[in-house]
């Protein structure tokens, strides 16, 4: 039964978040905002909207472990998993300004999460902070999409559609019923995925942390992967890079700072094991996108096998954990002893010797 309720909460959220973006999007075009920014504003934070929602409804139903754990484990799923799977369908180009401004901001926010969860919880006004910062981000790139060209304006011109006159959402009414429709099929969604979760941790005999990390973050996902290997697929692959990075944002300041908003006085628990752990295995994504990035300015098939196997190791620890398994010792030495020291030297060797700057995408 758990498993039936988890693929409805799953396809409530997929189908939710698609009619918010559609009516939100179609809705602001007729107002005149421009596609460009409609693209780097709704379309950008519709594919995190299952986590806003999955995060929201768990801290409402009082599971703050839950609620953490899908945005940290969703953050560590879309670069090793989508990123991995997507380059290994084609190398993926890195767009110059995701090195100079967007992976850093993402950096930033990771280091900033850390930071204020040092002390075991994201308060209110700690989640009140990352949603101010947030918003000021969103107006920073509103601004900034003045200045694109004429060619990057084209390009989400031909993503972000107005509705077709006479087509059934050509009219207002239409799309406030799909923003509607869209933001009951999350709520939903959320709930179902909450009540689902729960039981997960209940029949594995693991904590709502673990299920967070791994079973419900891969599932909100689904939206982000969809996308970035889409658009591999269809060779824009410096969309398929770009989705990911800013959906990482959106999750750390966004997700977290309204559940952080609507978690009152008692806040967000951080676990110890996430501030010892998977916290930093966050952080080092985020880090590892630098040296890997620059290299070429490209993501190539065999980093995005590298991220795809790092993922597998890290879900295998979080399960030998769980368990407590006899082997999670030897298999602990060897992570930290062999393999993380071995690929520091690689991206540090990697960013020595990578060939000088081409022209900017």
């Amino acid at each position: 039964m758990s498993l039936v309720t988890f693929a409805a909460g799953l396809i409530l959220l997929v189908l939710g978040a698609g009619a918010l973006v559609r009516g939100a999007s179609k809705l602001a075009l007729s107002f005149g905002i421009s596609p460009l920014v409609v693209g780097l504003t709704i379309v950008a934070f519709g594919t995190s909207a299952p986590e806003l929602a999955v995060s929201v409804g768990a801290v409402l139903d009082a599971k703050t472990d839950l609620a953490v754990g899908n945005v940290v484990g969703s953050n560590i799923l879309n670069v090793l998993f989508i990123l991995g799977l997507s380059a290994l369908i084609a190398p993926l180009v890195v767009n110059i300004q995701l090195i100079r401004q967007e992976v850093p901001v993402m950096l930033g926010a990771s280091l900033l999460l850390l930071a204020l969860g040092m002390d075991g919880r994201l308060s209110m006004t700690d989640g009140g902070l990352l949603f101010a910062l947030l918003l000021a981000y969103t107006a920073f790139l509103v601004v900034q999409s003045r200045r694109e060209t004429q060619a990057a304006r084209d390009e989400f011109a031909e993503a972000v559609k107005a509705a077709e006159p006479g087509a059934w959402d050509s009219h207002w009414a239409a799309q406030i019923g799909l923003i509607g429709v869209g933001l009951a099929g999350l709520v939903a969604g959320s709930d179902f995925l909450v009540q689902a979760a729960v039981s997960f941790a209940k029949a594995m005999g693991v904590s709502d942390l673990v299920i967070g990390l791994t079973i419900v973050s891969a599932g909100t996902s689904l939206p982000e992967a969809a996308t970035s290997i889409a658009a591999a697929f269809k060779g824009e692959r410096d969309i398929a890079v770009g989705n990911v990075v800013g959906s990482n944002t959106f999750n750390i300041l966004g997700c977290l700072g309204v559940s952080g908003l609507v978690s009152g006085d008692l806040g967000l628990v951080m676990a110890p094991s996430l501030l010892s752990f998977d916290i930093w295995v966050m952080l080092a994504v985020a880090l590892a996108c630098l040296p890997v990035f620059m290299t070429g300015r490209e993501i190539a098939r065999w980093e995005g096998g590298i991220f795809l196997g790092y993922y597998a190791a890290y879900v295998a620890y979080l399960t030998l954990a769980a368990q407590q398994h006899d082997a999670l010792p030897a298999y602990s030495g060897v992570m930290m002893g062999f393999v993380v020291p071995l690929t520091v030297v690689t991206l540090v060797v990697m960013l020595i010797r990578r060939p000088p700057a081409a022209d900017a995408h």
